[in-house]
Order: structure tokens, then sequence, then C-alpha cells
């Protein structure tokens, strides 16, 4: 009997290790971009509030809502490297990548480095056509977070666009190959390979992620792309796994949601309450485009939407 409650509460104790650990659903940003924008009406300088309110919009692709939110945050605290970060991250969401790089700049120094700001310069440069220097960035931010699957796809991404897809491919593998890959890293695999006419390992990646009509359309338009170069270099411009906030920048945003369950702050101190803001909706999903244009409806449009969602999770 004893054993059995042993098992019963490791199981138990299991299941909200692995409940803790897993990804925040569009369901959890909606809410948490509610509660925090409460609170930053009730104080637009509330650092804690803007860096949460501003990450959900992002989350739930209100960019140009997003970079307004972060903007004012900077213009308050024009020294703060968290703020810097966000905001010039959420600046590559709505492709003003020029000021985008000038703000990341100042996100972090060289004896300070933040591996996720390194990985968004990266995106930058890659946008802006120099494709080794965002090499460059990718490799110092691996050098700080070894593994990281969203710095290998991008690292992939990069060699894609210069056209080596045999290294692309190499780089893709290892980043699909850790247990922390998502679908965005799977698919930009399976797309890489496709290009490389090996549409049989395209297929084994992209079944785990997609029913099998919808595999089939995206199967076929990336087919399409192999004899279409400015087309997959469009395609794979698009598809850079967002810069990924550190992990414990995610918990505290969701730690203030759950401030106003609890009346607590993430700290412990005593919520404030705000009045409540609606968070606008577009009448359409518009995708995020990591280009050198705001997110637009193109005729990309009509091509499959395969792992698109903005992650800079």
């Amino acid at each position: 009997m004893q054993n059995l409650k042993n098992d019963i509460s490791a199981s138990i104790l299991s299941a909200k290790r692995e409940a803790a650990a897993a990804k925040p659903t569009q369901s959890d940003w909606r809410e948490l971009a509610e509660k925090a924008g409460k609170r930053y009406e009730a104080d637009p300088g509330d650092k804690i509030a803007a860096l949460a309110y501003g990450r959900a919009l992002r989350e739930i692709g209100q960019h140009e809502q997003a970079v307004a939110v972060l903007r004012q945050a900077v213009i308050r605290a024009p020294r703060d490297k968290t703020l810097l970060a966000a905001y010039g991250k959420a600046l590559i969401d709505v492709g003003d990548l020029n000021e985008a790089g000038q703000v990341l700049a100042r996100a972090h120094t060289p004896d300070d480095p933040d591996w996720s700001v390194l990985s968004a310069q990266g995106t930058v440069a890659d946008q802006l056509g120099d494709h080794e220097a965002a090499r460059r960035y990718y490799q110092a931010a691996l050098r700080l977070n070894p593994g990281e699957p969203s710095l290998l796809s991008n690292l992939g991404l990069s060699y894609a666009l210069s056209r080596d897809l045999p290294q692309a491919e190499k780089v893709l593998r290892q980043a699909a190959a850790s247990p922390k890959a998502d679908e965005r890293v799977r698919q930009n695999l399976a797309l890489v390979l496709s290009l490389e006419g090996k549409a049989a390992d395209a297929t084994t990646y992209m079944r785990r992620d997609m029913p099998p009509q919808e595999m089939a359309e995206a199967l076929a338009y990336f087919k399409s792309l192999s004899g279409n170069a400015p087309a997959a270099a469009s395609q794979l411009a698009r598809r850079s796994v967002p810069a990924v906030d550190r992990a414990d920048d995610t918990s505290q945003a969701m730690a203030l949601s759950a401030a106003d369950r609890t009346g607590r702050e993430p700290d412990g101190k005593t919520a404030t309450p705000g009045k409540t803001v609606r968070v606008k909706t577009s009448a359409a999903p518009i995708k995020m485009i990591v280009g050198s244009r705001a997110p637009t409806r193109s005729s990309m449009d009509d091509a499959p939407q395969v792992a698109l969602r903005p992650a800079v999770e």
C-alpha cells in the first residue's frame, strides 16, 4: 500500500512538473495581455507590466501595439537593457530593421552579453542580407547557450539564404534532434530538405506536427519553391525563429498573470488593480514576417500557413 501511495505521489509530482514546463498557450497569452494591460494602463511606468504586456501582445500577433507599449517604456527608462531588448525584438516583428539593430546594440554589452539579444541581432543582419555577420551573432549566442534549437535553426536558415543547402541541412538536423525543438524547427528542416529534393525525408519531419491533408499541401508548396529561387529566398527569410526570450522572462510574465488570481505580485507584494483594457484583434490574422517591411497581407498568404506563429518567445 505504501508503495502504491509513493507511486501515486511520484506521478502527481511528475505531472505537476510537466505542466509547469509546458509552453503557454494562446489562451494564456491573451489572458496575460488582458491582465497586464490593466496594470499598464493603471501605471504606465510599471516596468514589469510593460514587459509582460508587450510580450503578450507580440505572442497574440498585435505587433504594432506591442511596439507602442515598449517604446513608451524605453522613453521612460532609456538605459534599461531588459526594456531595450524587448523593444528591439518587437521592432523586428514590424520590419523596422535599422532601428531594431540600433536598439539591440544598446541592450547588452561585450562584458555581459545576452544570447537572446545576439540571436535577434543575427536575425536583423540576415534580413538585411549580411549573412556572414548574422552567423557570427548566432555562433556567439551558441557559445553562451550551446545546443539551443532556435539558435541552430536560425543559423541553418542563414546558410540556406546563402544557398549552402548541405550545411543548412546539417545544422537544422542538429536543431531538430534537440528535445527542446518545436514544430517551427522541424518544418524549417523540412523546407530545406524539400529544396534539396529530399521529399521523403521532409515528409518524416512534417508528419509529426501536421494532419495528412495539410502536410500534403505544405510539401507541394515547398516542392514548387525548388525551381523558384526568389520565392524560396523569400520563404526562408520569413521563417526565422524569433529571438527567444530567456525562460525566466516567460516565467515572470506568467507570474504576473497569476498575481491577479492570488492578489499578490511575483515578489509577494499586493497587486494593484487597474481598469480593464480590451486587446484589439484584427478581422483576419496577419502573419508575422521578419523581413524588410511590416507585416502585410500579400500573395504569400495563399501559401500554406506552416509554423509562422510568433514565438520572440
